[in-house]
């Protein structure tokens, strides 16, 4: 069995390697044994490599990856399904660059055949994030629509929120680092205005978008970047973080938000699952299948890879203008719906 493994947190492209001698795992009572096919690489998988956030103690050697798809091949003691041969999609499971991975029953979720193993492996992570920062904001506003931006607009779930603010006409104006990524989403969203913080005054531009101080700012970059985004909420606004795409530590100063009563506000899909109830996992989780279904474009994947050409996708992840996923493969005989 192939996995992508690492020994000690650093640089990505330095520290992850090729491991060939795994045994094919069984899965124990409540698991279900998965031949993956397809497995995202996210920012959020080379930040915990690199040991940035909490990285917690590393017991070597550790593969990255939440999510993925593949096929049952197993059912351990008290499993009733999904029966070996179902294509499902998974999260979380921790160590999804492997080509075998025990999961937990109740977090895999069956695969349509309409869906392609490229987009089910996308599924769940992207969407559920966005599921739980749409929830965060509409507490935020604490009633109708309020003006919005968000940063790092080209990335794969500020598309999705993009989308849903197109759907329900919500006031919103997308922040991207360059002017190249704000034709992109000018061209897919043209009714949403996009500013380039390259640009000298793209603050200015920013509030002459939305006409008015934003009530919400989603924010997927932290840093140094923070300390301009609390200077533009409103009286009472809320600065929500759902990413560290800068590797910098947040800078603010508490002053700038005490005087106007700000709120600061982590979300995290990691604790999706903990946080909601099974209603509310299901109603997610029906939603993320139906956009799949319905809207697979908005899932985009900017490239895939063999699992062994992992360095080669770990340098896609940071790419600049990327737009889309990454995704890493391995070579089994495609099933209905493949790659």
């Amino acid at each position: 069995m192939r996995s992508v493994v690492y020994d000690r947190h650093g640089d990505p492209a330095q520290v992850l390697r090729l491991n060939t001698a795994d045994a094919v795992p069984r899965p124990s009572p409540g698991e279900v044994l998965v031949r993956v096919l397809a497995r995202p690489l996210h920012p959020g998988d080379l930040m915990g490599v690199a040991g940035q956030g909490d990285p917690g103690v590393l017991d070597p050697p550790q593969s990255p990856g939440l999510e993925g798809m593949g096929v049952v091949e197993a059912l351990g003691q008290g499993v009733a399904g999904p029966e070996p041969g179902s294509r499902v999609a998974f999260f979380p499971v921790p160590g999804a660059l492997r080509e075998y991975v025990t999961a937990p029953a109740r977090v895999v979720v069956r695969v349509p055949d309409e869906i392609s193993d490229a987009t089910a492996a996308v599924l769940l992570i992207n969407t559920l994030t966005v599921s739980d920062l749409l929830r965060a904001v509409k507490e935020a506003w604490a009633g109708p629509p309020a003006p919005m931006l968000q940063t790092a607009a080209g990335s794969s779930v500020a598309r999705l929120i993009t989308a849903a603010a197109v759907r329900a006409s919500y006031p919103l104006v997308n922040l991207v680092r360059s002017e190249s990524g704000a034709a992109v989403l000018r061209a897919r969203f043209p009714s949403i205005p996009v500013v380039t913080t390259s640009d000298p005054d793209w603050t200015d531009q920013a509030l002459a978008a939305l006409g008015c101080h934003p009530r919400v700012i989603l924010d997927a970059v932290g840093g140094s970047l923070a300390a301009r985004l609390v200077g533009l909420l409103a009286d009472g606004g809320t600065l929500i973080f759902y990413g560290a795409l800068s590797g910098e530590p947040l800078v603010v100063d508490p002053m700038e938000v005490i005087g106007p009563e700000l709120r600061i506000q982590g979300v995290s899909v990691g604790r999706w699952r903990q946080a909601r109830t099974a209603d509310q996992q299901a109603s997610d989780v029906a939603s993320a299948v139906d956009l799949a279904l319905i809207s697979p474009d908005l899932l985009d994947i900017a490239a895939t890879y063999d699992l062994s050409d992992y360095q080669a996708a770990v340098a896609e992840v940071s790419r600049p203008g990327k737009v889309g996923t990454v995704v890493l493969t391995s070579p089994f005989a495609p099933t209905k719906g493949g790659v």
